[in-house]
């Protein structure tokens, strides 16, 4: 069972209660104040000291801020993708071979109404992949399933695109095969080689719950070849790594969807039986790395089409000969 840390959240909603609560008292007290003068009644006070007169200003400048950062989360930040670039050196690549270009995307979560996904493909493009993989969570519902086909269309008609079924796909839509006729091709359990410029890496694909899958994917890989494993857990990274995965692809947590600064991801959502929990972007993980993408889409459900400092995201992965001893 995933376990979900919401004290980030808790203490924000109190803190944001207490905020509005404060700026509504404020305005309150002004609204009186304008309705008792029309009235002429006398509502003469000693002038307030300096420090109240800027806490006060304070107090509603930062609600007005945050009724402002309402519309930009609903209506701006989930049409606006960002493009992530990350370079690995692996001394498992020949030196004058590559890059291999890889995009990883991750969590569309369709809704029957397109938002982020018509720019995608047109993203994709310019980044000039040799490999797209989608590591998960394509619906929120059935009636998205042609808005989730027509992306996987146009990605697949880019470069060779390969998915693996995220939680989403196994539990809620067991019996859709979400890609079917798009051209993307499901992985799980197997591996196949990508070959570009002179050099060659394989990737592996193991759908959620499937528990011998990891094992079987890497056992198909060539040994001495830089190895590729996405999974929508990032908490299959350690596990994969230790079986010979040189690179873990992952979703599934959405960066926490809306993230504050010095705060960062409100919810965290963590599956593995430590407890640990991996956030956004790279993370070296003993000889090898995990990247956990953000995602495209939303929380499906009753929960709000909401990202805040959290856009959707498509990452580019530079695969290149060097020191397999550094960070990427």
């Amino acid at each position: 069972m995933p376990v979900v840390d919401t004290s980030r959240l808790m203490v924000v909603a109190f803190l944001v209660v207490a905020l509005y609560a404060s700026a509504g008292l404020f305005l309150l007290r002004a609204v009186l104040r304008a309705l008792a003068r029309r009235q002429g009644a006398d509502v003469r006070k000693p002038a307030p000291g300096r420090i109240r007169v800027w806490l006060e200003r304070g107090v509603m400048g930062v609600g007005a801020l945050g009724l402002l950062c309402l519309p930009y989360g609903w209506f701006v930040e989930p049409y606006w993708p960002q493009v992530e670039r990350v370079r690995i050196e692996t001394a498992k690549l020949a030196p004058g071979t590559g890059p291999v270009r890889l995009v990883l995307i991750s969590d569309t979560h369709c809704d029957s109404v397109e938002r982020v996904e018509p720019r995608v493909p047109d993203l994709v493009r310019e980044l000039k992949p040799d490999v797209i993989v989608f590591a998960g969570d394509a619906l929120n519902s059935e009636e998205a399933l042609p808005v989730f086909r027509k992306l996987a269309t146009r990605l697949a008609a880019i470069a060779p695109t390969y998915s693996v079924r995220g939680n989403w796909e196994v539990w809620w839509f067991p019996h859709l095969d979400v890609a079917a006729g798009t051209g993307m091709v499901q992985l799980d359990g197997d591996a196949v080689p990508i070959r570009a410029r002179g050099a060659e890496i394989w990737l592996g694909g193991v759908a959620v719950q499937n528990q011998r899958g990891v094992a079987s994917a890497l056992k198909k890989t060539t040994a001495g070849k830089f190895t590729v494993l996405a999974h929508h857990y990032p908490e299959s990274a350690p596990g994969a790594i230790e079986k010979g995965a040189d690179l873990v692809l992952s979703g599934d947590t959405h960066g926490g969807q809306v993230r504050l600064p010095l705060i960062g991801a409100l919810v965290r959502i963590t599956r593995g039986k430590t407890g640990e929990y991996y956030d956004i972007g790279l993370h070296r993980i003993g000889e090898g790395w995990l990247y956990v993408n953000r995602g495209l889409g939303m929380e499906g459900g009753r929960a709000p089409r909401v990202r805040f400092l959290c856009r959707p995201e498509v990452t580019l992965i530079e695969i290149v000969p060097g020191d397999s001893s550094r960070d990427g």
